[in-house]
C-alpha cells in the first residue's frame, strides 16, 4: 500500500534573481521555507504561518499568489513517496530572519540545484525557466 504524499506549501521569495531557502539547524540541504498543511488548513494559510515560523515573515495569505504544484520525490522518506508542494509568490520588504528551527537564510540561484532535494531544485527551475532568478 503506497504512502499518502506529503501536502506541504511554500513560499517563494524572490530579490535581486535569486529566491531566499533555509537550511534546518544541523543539516547542509536548501529548502523553501515551508511545511506541511495541517487538517483544515488552507494551503496559503499554511505557507503564510510556516513563513512566519521560519523566517520571522508576517505574510497575509490572502496576498499569496500561487506560481505552481510541483511533485516529487520526498526527501528522506522511502522510495515512493511524493511530496505535493504548493509554492506562492511573497512580497514583502521586510527583512527574514532565521527562526530557532533554521540553521541559516540563502539567498539561492540555479548554481545551487545541487544542494536541494528533489522538489527545491524543480521549484529552483521552474523559477528560472519563468524568468526570475538566474
Amino acid at each position: 500500500m503506497p504512502l499518502p504524499d506529503l501536502l506541504v506549501a511554500a513560499i517563494a521569495l524572490v530579490r535581486d534573481r535569486r529566491v531566499l531557502m533555509v537550511t534546518a539547524r544541523g543539516r547542509d540541504v536548501h529548502y523553501m521555507p515551508g511545511g506541511k498543511i495541517d487538517a483544515g488548513e488552507t494551503p496559503a494559510a499554511a505557507a503564510a504561518r510556516e513563513a512566519f515560523e521560519e523566517v520571522a515573515l508576517e505574510l497575509d495569505p490572502d496576498e499569496l499568489v500561487e506560481l505552481f504544484e510541483v511533485v516529487a520525490q520526498a526527501h528522506g522518506e522511502p522510495d515512493g513517496r511524493l511530496v505535493r508542494m504548493r509554492v506562492f509568490r511573497a512580497e514583502t520588504d521586510a527583512a527574514p530572519a532565521a527562526s530557532a528551527e533554521v540553521g541559516a537564510l540563502h539567498w539561492v540561484t540555479t548554481a545551487d540545484v545541487g544542494r536541494c532535494p528533489p522538489a527545491g531544485a524543480e521549484v529552483l527551475r521552474l523559477l528560472a525557466a519563468s524568468g526570475v532568478i538566474d
